[in-house]
């Protein structure tokens, strides 16, 4: 399959409403972003940590194998930079391995503009790199990107 962008295969096919999994250890904050997403149209579930948005993935510890060869249940994945357990970096990385996942694109958020940090998620893949809080703007933003990505 040739690289860049997205195809019909490694996504599931999602009509007008792409599935988004948003991943935030902060409940304010994962609230805020799944009704910013719902307010545009977007269908929405939440994790609360890494390894939770890689269970809900497929990617658990104790399902390596079952995954393989399916499409991912989730069009595009939203994750904050900073959680106990396993950062979004760490997460995007897993993702990216994943020979089903790795054309699911990312956007990691984070309330740190750091350069050094935003250029690291980017060459290991990331999408997009917003700055938090999100706001109705940048949603719509990432939801253009998404289905300029279908096309």
């Amino acid at each position: 399959m040739a690289g860049g962008g997205c195809s019909k295969d490694t996504a599931a096919d999602f009509g007008d409403q792409p599935h988004v999994l948003a991943v935030d250890d902060n409940l304010i904050d994962r609230k805020l972003v799944e009704k910013l997403l719902r307010n545009s149209s977007c269908k929405v579930t939440t994790a609360e940590n890494g390894l939770r948005a890689l269970e809900y993935l497929g990617l658990g510890n104790d399902q390596r194998s079952t995954l393989e060869g399916t499409v991912s249940k989730v069009n595009l994945i939203i994750t904050d930079y900073c959680m106990p357990g396993m950062t979004g970096y760490e997460l995007l990385k897993k993702i990216k391995e994943s020979s089903v996942l790795k054309e699911v694109p990312v956007v990691i958020m984070s309330s740190e503009n750091s350069p050094t940090r935003i250029s690291q998620c980017l060459e290991e893949g990331a999408q997009m790199f917003m700055l938090k809080p999100l706001k109705q703007s940048d949603v719509k933003q990432l939801k253009c990107h998404l289905m300029k990505c279908r096309s």
